[in-house]
């Protein structure tokens, strides 16, 4: 009888870092698994990701930050970009875990119609990105990679060179223009069409709470009274 083939020391200590960060995003709330559930677009999944918990307990993102600016850590970076709260507060965990002490700045994202989207650097932070700057991209979840691929093309507009991106979690293996992306988790789960959902034709039920979530969320809000 052979022996079963030993698997790569460097495979495993992966998948044993990726059960790890998967479990500290299962204790903030942002992890989803081992379910049915419906998703605020109609289609079905048995995971999902609520991103604007992934770094609501700072405690693990100052961690998770940290575990990013390691892995870039040779790298001399003068700034880190990112977009949106989530990944602009990870951002800043990422930058004061970096040796090279870079500076934070964002982009604000925005959709231009027919589905496009768009990426603006607010004026104030344009002189902090020169010609010499080295950049690392840091985003929470990288899906389509769109965004991630508009803040690149920010960058070289503006002269700069973009060392890599840094994430959270990984979707898909999309190219993001060569440059090497690192992420904790890089995992993609399959969504399904309710006729094709083989979640559906098993008979499990279905949870409707995130798309029902979604659909009454509303922002808790104050005004300043008249008068």
């Amino acid at each position: 009888m052979s022996a079963a083939p030993r698997k790569d020391p460097a495979a495993v200590e992966f998948e044993v870092r990726e059960k790890i960060h998967l479990e500290i995003l299962k204790r903030t709330g942002a992890y989803h698994a081992n379910d049915h559930m419906l998703l605020p677009s109609g289609q079905h999944t048995s995971e999902y990701i609520e991103k604007t918990l992934v770094t609501t307990e700072p405690s693990f993102t100052e961690g998770l930050g940290g575990v990013i600016a390691k892995h870039f850590a040779a790298w001399p970076i003068d700034v880190v970009l990112s977009t949106g709260p989530g990944a602009l507060i990870l951002s800043h965990c990422v930058a004061r875990a970096h040796p090279s002490r870079p500076v934070v700045v964002y982009g604000m994202k925005a959709g231009v119609g027919r589905g496009r989207r768009r990426v603006t650097l607010p004026i104030e932070f344009q002189r902090l990105i020169r010609p010499t700057s080295r950049v690392l991209i840091v985003e929470d979840l990288v899906s389509s990679g769109t965004t991630v691929n508009l803040l690149i093309e920010l960058v070289e507009q503006l002269g700069a060179q973009v060392v890599g991106v840094g994430c959270l979690w990984r979707r898909t293996s999309v190219d993001v223009n060569g440059k090497p992306v690192f992420s904790l988790v890089s995992r993609d789960f399959p969504t399904y069409s309710p006729a094709d959902c083989p979640l559906c034709r098993r008979g499990v039920p279905l949870n409707e709470e995130f798309a029902r979530r979604s659909g009454q969320r509303r922002s808790s809000s104050v005004q300043e009274p008249t008068g």
